[in-house]
């Protein structure tokens, strides 16, 4: 789709007016010189003040053909008006000048193509937008390491495009500044929450806010045959004064539902690991902490697990390594 800006002279002349351009001539001995433009005549900011039609045809067109240069994140791009098919009628604007006085400015009417500059614009987004990139967690050498998060931006083509035939309209030049709206991660380094990690062959417990030490615990493991099982787990329930009810396994044969109290093998604070079964909890066996004991939870003293139920959050990380 074709549309048309800045036509019109700032001296009054209607942009209908036409005049002939009148070419030398030669009748007899006697030779007409090529007509020209009265001086300081100038069209979309071109000075054609004492040329000839043909002569401000070519300037006209010249100063048109400059490309745009546009600024974008690390780089200048520059962009020739036939890129983007935009036409400017310059013969048109000196017919009109012929025939203006002295001083006459014109605006140079300009065809731009809404299609054609959309199309650049696609591209100029495909090689500069970005999406955000969210902080990762993950284990390194024991302890949690969270990548750096990436801000995301997406280029505003409305505004580039308006701006970019605004320019040409004017026949500016002026580096034009593309502007991009800045997409923000979900995930950064200061919005990891706590993590925990359970070091099994030490049996102790490090708690961390994203990478920062935070505390450490004594805790209790899994027993051999039942051991607390390796990997990358996460905080899935959390529930105070918990009631123990058996397992279905061998060794809960016969047992019998635990209400809330003093003899709770959870003690007060239960928070249950997406792994099955398992869980952080308090024991009111203290002795039991700081040993390979238990039937694959992590056993804390109930004080301990009553501070740490206070610090932790529903999909907290839980790293189980066999350190």
């Amino acid at each position: 789709m074709l549309f048309v800006l800045g036509f019109g002279a700032a001296g009054g002349l209607s942009a209908g007016v036409v005049a002939a351009t009148t070419s030398g001539t030669t009748t007899g001995t006697t030779t007409t010189a090529p007509q020209t433009i009265a001086p300081g005549v100038s069209i979309g900011g071109v000075n054609v003040g004492d040329l000839t039609a043909d002569e401000a045809i070519v300037e006209v067109n010249a100063a048109f053909a400059e490309p745009l240069v546009l600024i974008a994140p690390r780089s200048r791009l520059a962009v020739t008006p036939k890129r983007l098919g935009a036409v400017a009628a310059a013969r048109a604007a000196v017919t009109r000048a012929l025939t203006a006085t002295a001083g006459t400015v014109f605006k140079l009417r300009v065809s731009l193509s809404r299609a054609r500059t959309s199309n650049y614009l696609a591209v100029v987004a495909r090689r500069f937008d970005r999406k955000p990139v969210d902080s990762q967690l993950a284990l390194r050498h024991m302890r949690p390491w969270v990548s750096k998060q990436q801000t995301g931006r997406v280029l505003r083509r409305q505004r580039a495009m308006a701006s970019i035939f605004t320019a040409l309209a004017a026949n500016e030049r002026l580096p034009l500044r593309l502007e991009f709206l800045q997409l923000k991660p979900r995930i950064t380094r200061s919005s990891i929450g706590p993590v925990i990690v359970i070091r099994r062959g030490s049996n102790r417990l490090y708690l961390y806010k994203g990478m920062r030490f935070q505390r450490v615990f004594g805790v209790a493991t899994g027993q051999s045959i039942y051991p607390t099982p390796l990997g990358r787990w996460s905080v899935v329930v959390k529930w105070r004064n918990p009631w123990w009810y058996p397992p279905n396994s061998d060794w809960a044969k016969g047992e019998k539902p635990v209400p809330p109290g003093p003899g709770n093998p959870l003690g007060t604070r239960w928070m249950g690991l997406s792994a099955s079964g398992v869980g952080i909890h308090g024991t009111p066996d203290d002795a039991s902490i700081g040993y390979s004991a238990s039937h694959g939870c992590i056993r804390m003293h109930i004080s301990d697990a009553e501070w740490l139920f206070n610090h932790v959050n529903i999909g907290t990380t839980v790293f189980v390594v066999s350190a």
